[in-house]
């Protein structure tokens, strides 16, 4: 089984953010994380589950995502998602990270854990402040394309 964890953070929202993701299995331990110069705090959530799971190299792997992102976990096991999929996503934000998320979700067996933030779980805390420093890199912030082009 592997283990993603994952946390989003935005400074300002929108504003510039980032993503931390920590992926382990055994006794393999790996670490993600990116800046983004504009974007939301739920995009960076939605992010760090997408890009831990883009992370695996196999597909067909059992996974439990551990977040604190209850707009993440509640729309995939909860199933809201599937139903803003039919409807075309009207009225829903994050559709390209929405259909980004079901193309890698698909291939895997995948289950969501939620965990309260700030509350002392080490691998949560450790993502956050990778999402947190990667946020405040200045000079190494990447542009959320979509995002921007839809704030316009």
């Amino acid at each position: 089984m592997i283990e993603i964890f994952t946390d989003g953070a935005s400074s300002g929202n929108p504003g510039p953010g980032g993503y931390g993701v920590v992926l382990r299995s055994g006794p393999h331990y790996k670490e993600l994380s990116a800046g983004f110069r504009k974007t939301t705090n739920n995009r960076m959530e939605l992010l760090a589950v997408i890009v831990g799971l883009e992370a695996l190299t196999k597909p067909g792997q059992e996974v439990v995502i551990y977040s604190d992102s209850k707009y993440v976990v509640d729309a995939v096991e909860k199933r809201w998602v599937f139903g803003w999929v039919s409807k075309g996503f009207a009225g829903k934000k994050n559709k390209d990270l929405w259909m980004r998320f079901l193309q890698i979700y698909k291939q895997h067996k995948v289950r969501f854990q939620w965990v309260k933030g700030h509350a002392g779980h080490p691998e949560n805390e450790r993502c956050d402040r990778l999402a947190v420093a990667a946020a405040q890199q200045k000079d190494k912030l990447l542009v959320d394309t979509f995002f921007e082009a839809e704030a316009l």
